[in-house]
């Protein structure tokens, strides 16, 4: 397209005003429509970040299993290598990596009792809360539990 010329001869350059609006409202409604997508893929992400971290420290308690005989007991309290139940599975935060789930032993210990078996609790928090929360245990039943629903981790209802 030309741009059209002046009374003096020369020619105007620019957008019209039309033209922006037009660039905008177009802009305006690939943002609606991608945004939701993007979210969602956030939180898939978030949600997979966290199984494999759970996996990582189902695999801990494990090794912690061989050498002492039972299971870690905290998730935030350092593995010490000692046959005692204070030990725990060195994650200081006790949060994911990307901080959208709280990480923690589901069990009832104390350093009297020596645990045979672990659940591990990955909540989820902030945005993250409406996704539900996932298990593991020393079973290897791994559980996403959304709106009160049992899931496996691929998504199957149980």
């Amino acid at each position: 397209m030309t741009a059209p010329t002046r009374a003096d001869g020369s020619r105007s350059r620019g957008f019209t005003l039309i033209e922006l609006i037009i660039a905008l409202a177009v802009v305006a409604i690939l943002v609606r429509i991608a945004f939701p997508s993007y979210q969602a893929y956030v939180v898939r992400s978030s949600r997979q970040a966290a199984q494999s971290e759970l996996v990582a420290l189902a695999n801990a308690q494990e090794r912690i299993f061989l050498n002492s005989n039972f299971y870690a007991c905290s998730v935030a309290l350092p593995y010490t290598g000692q046959s005692t139940s204070t030990s725990g599975l060195g994650v200081s935060t006790g949060k994911s990596k990307d901080g959208r789930y709280t990480l923690a032993v589901v069990s009832t210990c104390d350093v009297a009792t020596q645990p045979q078996t672990f659940t591990l609790k990955a909540t989820a928090i902030g945005a993250q809360a409406g996704n539900g929360d996932l298990t593991i245990e020393e079973t290897g039943r791994q559980i996403w539990i959304r709106a009160g629903v049992n899931y496996t981790w691929d998504g199957r209802a149980m």
